[in-house]
């Protein structure tokens, strides 16, 4: 009995080793999983790498193709459209519930976490941004104390990391965001549920505009190879190179 519960204990915290590997953009979307490489990263035997590639799986995280393996998931254009304004719902809810059942001592708590943000913001540090901001809907979602609600939202949130973290690249977007979790955080200090929820909901909603606007932005751009003149394309020259010319 205890060496089945220490293997369960091993894969979760792999599969959080590499849910972390995944929203640090370690491990890239659409990259292969190389299986070889991660158990010797991670020190680990075969067998708790792949029950921990399993529920990364079943998180939307990863896609098993067979007899190809495990490749981190991309989320498509569609899929955003399809889940962010389902976050923006569930999340709305939570600031609505939680705007009506936090303490002043809960929303005193959340001070600090609302001060690093602006520091962050304002250093255009992303990464302590994204994390910081993370902890703040985590603790909203706490505030809110509906489990059933937050079984929701844990599930959409794991799979929006795959993208979530892009958007604050977008210019201007992470003093907009600030800007955002301000208001709301001012919404749930007035005891305005409602208007807490319509600001998480915009907030949610403009993430989404943002990473629209970032890939029509990406699509705007030249390719540096489609560009090249016939003679300049890295295939020509190989051929050159190699007389085939």
């Amino acid at each position: 009995m205890g060496v089945r519960i220490v293997q369960q204990v091993l894969y979760l915290e792999v599969a959080d080793r590499l849910r972390a590997m995944i929203q640090g953009g370690v491990l890239v979307a659409g990259s292969w999983v190389d299986e070889v490489r991660l158990t010797a990263e991670l020190g680990i035997s075969r067998t708790p790498l792949r029950e921990a590639l399993k529920v990364l799986v079943a998180d939307g995280l990863l896609r098993l193709e067979p007899r190809r393996g495990c490749f981190v998931n991309e989320l498509s254009a569609r899929d955003l459209d399809d889940i962010f304004p389902l976050m923006a719902m569930l999340e709305g809810r939570c600031a609505f519930e939680a705007a009506n059942k936090a303490t002043a001592a809960d929303l005193q708590r959340l001070e600090p976490l609302h001060k690093k943000l602006q520091v962050y913001a304002a250093a255009a540090d992303i990464d302590r941004y994204y994390a910081t901001n993370a902890l703040i809907h985590e603790a909203v979602q706490a505030l809110a104390d509906n489990h059933w609600l937050s079984d929701l939202i844990d599930r959409q949130r794991k799979v929006l990391g795959l993208s979530r973290h892009k958007s604050l690249a977008f210019p201007g977007r992470i003093d907009e965001s600030c800007a955002e979790h301000l208001a709301i955080f001012a919404a749930l200090k007035a005891r305005d549920p409602e208007g807490a929820e319509i600001l998480t909901r915009k907030h949610l909603m403009r993430q989404l505009a943002a990473l629209h606007a970032m890939a029509e932005r990406a699509r705007a751009l030249p390719d540096p190879v489609s560009d090249l003149s016939p003679l300049q394309h890295p295939a020509t020259k190989r051929r050159l190179a190699n007389g085939h010319y």
